[in-house]
């Protein structure tokens, strides 16, 4: 067909049929799942090693995703490749792994070559097939049925909806499999600490904090002008007061210097106590970094102090920090 034959009516009509087919197929499964899903998961839950994941064609392409899905969440998990594990990688499935193996037709010759040596290695064999009756349902300890009524393909030859099902069955297993476990947030960022999520969980503010010479610090008694020479160096829009054990007195913002100006001060007359806000928002250093960006948020401030149980100075987090480090 020619682009200028195209029928763009027809195209969104058939997309739209597409995904009624594979919706229908989704809400289908549902009330499918029984005793045969609860055996998986507690086979999985059971298994001591792997959820070696295993199908050919698209159904592999399915595996791949669900073997990476349940790795990062909490069941460690793999693709092993049926025709490679015919010749020599079936040696990475060991004693103490279990096989998730798919096949909407039951029948990937690949994969049924080597369902008997499985068996004979005492390796749980778990099936997600389209069909009950299948040589791959015969040799598995758990079937899980993932039949569809009919393909999205108007021709019903490229798998479609079979496939959708299988990516949601595998994603209800890893979901149940995550809840058996007790996995919770803090468990999914150590997987993905690459990912924004890793970055929110197991970012610290100590990790963050700038601290020593590049924490802006003066005495109660220092005079105005050299307290403004210190945030001038240290360039962090604040400036904190300290007494002789570094115990936090207050603070003086770029804010507050506007605000002094205003009020038309004679500010060389001043000292930092004079000028210093009271009661400075601290936070502490094994403190989440989403922690004290939320402080800041709330309190509509830029920039959190880090103290310890005694209010002693051990650092200062900035909202550009949090910025840089892609906390926020």
């Amino acid at each position: 067909m020619s682009s200028d034959s195209f029928d763009a009516e027809r195209a969104i009509r058939m997309g739209r049929e597409a995904l009624a087919v594979e919706a229908r197929a989704l809400t289908a499964l549902g009330p499918r799942l029984g005793e045969a899903f609860a055996s998986a998961v507690q086979t999985a839950l059971a298994c001591r090693g792997r959820v070696a994941v295993m199908g050919m064609g698209k159904s592999g392409h399915v595996g791949r995703k669900i073997a990476a899905t349940l790795a990062s969440t909490g069941t460690p998990a793999l693709f092993v490749h049926p025709a490679e594990a015919a010749h020599g990688d079936l040696g990475m499935v060991t004693g103490g792994d279990i096989v998730l193996a798919l096949s909407n037709s039951g029948e990937s010759d690949e994969l049924n070559a080597i369902l008997p040596v499985l068996k004979r290695l005492g390796i749980p064999v778990i099936a997600m097939t389209g069909r009950a009756e299948s040589s791959l349902a015969a040799h598995a300890d758990v079937v899980l049925d993932s039949a569809v009524a009919e393909e999205a393909c108007p021709l019903q030859l490229a798998p479609t909806a079979s496939t959708t099902a299988q990516m949601a069955l595998g994603d209800a297993l890893a979901v149940a499999l995550l809840d058996a476990r007790g996995f919770k947030a803090e468990d999914f960022a150590r997987s993905h600490p690459g990912g924004a999520l890793g970055r929110k969980l197991l970012t610290h503010v100590r990790d963050l904090m700038r601290s020593g010479d590049a924490l802006p610090r003066v005495a109660a008694a220092t005079p105005f002008t050299e307290l403004m020479r210190e945030m001038s160096a240290k360039a962090l829009g604040m400036a904190v007061i300290v007494d002789a054990e570094d115990r936090v007195q207050g603070i003086f913002t770029d804010g507050d210097l506007r605000r002094l100006v205003e009020q038309g001060r004679d500010l060389r007359a001043l000292t930092a106590a004079e000028v210093a806000h009271p009661k400075p928002r601290t936070v502490g250093a094994d403190a989440l970094a989403v922690d004290a960006a939320d402080l800041m948020e709330a309190a509509r401030i830029t920039v959190v102090l880090v103290t310890d149980a005694e209010r002693r100075l051990l650092g200062a987090i900035s909202i550009n920090d949090l910025m840089r480090a892609k906390v926020i």
